[in-house]
């Protein structure tokens, strides 16, 4: 029998050598990533994106695991850096979808007769996007996986192999900016 520390370890040294292997260009280390990862990206995308579009998101994580696969350090973690390209094809996938149509009956029935305070919610809501879409991408992200995904900023450190001081700096920096836009926006 195999102590769990074990078969820890010799997953680890598992995707260390597929993590060689990938950034050597070895086509067969993206099929072992697949395998070996596949799983644990189809549990993470099912948490953000809808379930007839996890196949779609996936295939596009492992294209880019494969297209960029020069970039990657071997001595950094596999499993890291391929949750990274997924959460951020994630959050591509969730933009693309994020204009929605909804029927004017169903949001009577949610506002009531008077939904001026829900359409002032929404219009804030759009502000705060267009705002958030100037910032640049690494507070951007910071703050989106923060306030929309409940990250902790230990688990956004480890998601974009960051020191963590780098996340709260991002992070501070980039509340300090949207509060600098939309005090703009509103004072138009």
């Amino acid at each position: 029998m195999t102590a769990p520390g074990d078969e820890q370890q010799g997953m680890e040294a598992a995707l260390a050598d597929i993590g060689e292997r990938l950034n050597r260009g070895e086509p067969e280390a993206l099929e072992d990533a697949y395998r070996t990862l596949g799983p644990l990206v189809m549990s993470y995308l099912g948490r953000y994106v809808p379930q007839p579009d996890i196949q779609d998101v996936m295939q596009r994580v492992f294209y880019e695991l494969w297209r960029v696969h020069e970039r990657f350090d071997p001595q950094q973690s596999l499993r890291a850096w391929t949750l990274g390209i997924a959460r951020k094809r994630a959050i591509d996938h969730l933009r693309k979808r994020r204009d929605v149509v909804v029927p004017l009956d169903s949001m009577r029935e949610i506002t009531g007769d008077d939904g001026r305070e829900i359409a002032e919610r929404l219009v804030w809501a759009d502000e705060v996007r267009a705002a958030l879409d100037q910032l640049p991408d690494v507070q951007r992200e910071v703050i989106e996986l923060a306030y929309f995904e409940s990250y902790t900023q230990t688990e956004i450190s480890a998601a974009l192999d960051v020191p963590l001081g780098t996340v709260k700096t991002r992070t501070a920096r980039g509340l300090q900016r949207l509060a600098g836009l939309l005090e703009s926006t509103r004072g138009r």
